[in-house]
């Protein structure tokens, strides 16, 4: 299923490069067009409008960050290459702050802790002592003294 998702992807980064310029196109190196095209799902069919942009159209996700690494690597000038790494740097941060605030050890234990002392008053809540009536206990004898 993923091999597929990126088969297709392939297939329409490749779709996509015919509408570039050859000065743009020689920039790529041969290597990675040929990797293109070795994995791309050649029954995948993908027209692409030049008249629209990427958002417009049914291009997926992974295409369109394939495009992206290309226009970092291969077509943007040092300022836009170092804006988008800078902004990639930015991101990766953020999201590295948010899973420490999510899986921060001590909150961990905190809610361990809390965990624990709401098992342990469900615990004292369910340790009820039974006790059998004088009628069952009556009972009780009986059965036993006829079964006997």
């Amino acid at each position: 299923m993923i091999e597929n998702l990126y088969a297709n992807a392939y297939k329409e980064v490749l779709e996509i490069l015919k509408y570039i310029s050859i000065e743009d196109y020689n920039k790529i190196p041969k290597s990675r067009i040929e990797l293109f095209e070795t994995y791309s799902n050649n029954d995948y069919i993908f027209e692409y409008n030049p008249k629209k942009t990427l958002n417009e159209q049914n291009v997926s996700k992974i295409a369109k960050a394939i495009i992206g690494l290309l226009f970092r690597d291969y077509w943007a000038t040092e300022e836009q290459r170092n804006k988008i790494i800078a902004k990639q740097k930015y991101d990766r941060q953020h999201i590295e702050l948010k899973k420490q605030e999510k899986y921060n050890s001590n909150n961990i234990f905190k809610n361990k802790n809390q965990n624990a002392k709401q098992q342990e008053s469900i615990n004292t809540i369910a340790m009820v002592e039974y006790k059998e009536s004088v009628f069952k206990k009556i009972l009780n004898m009986i059965k036993t003294i006829f079964n006997k």
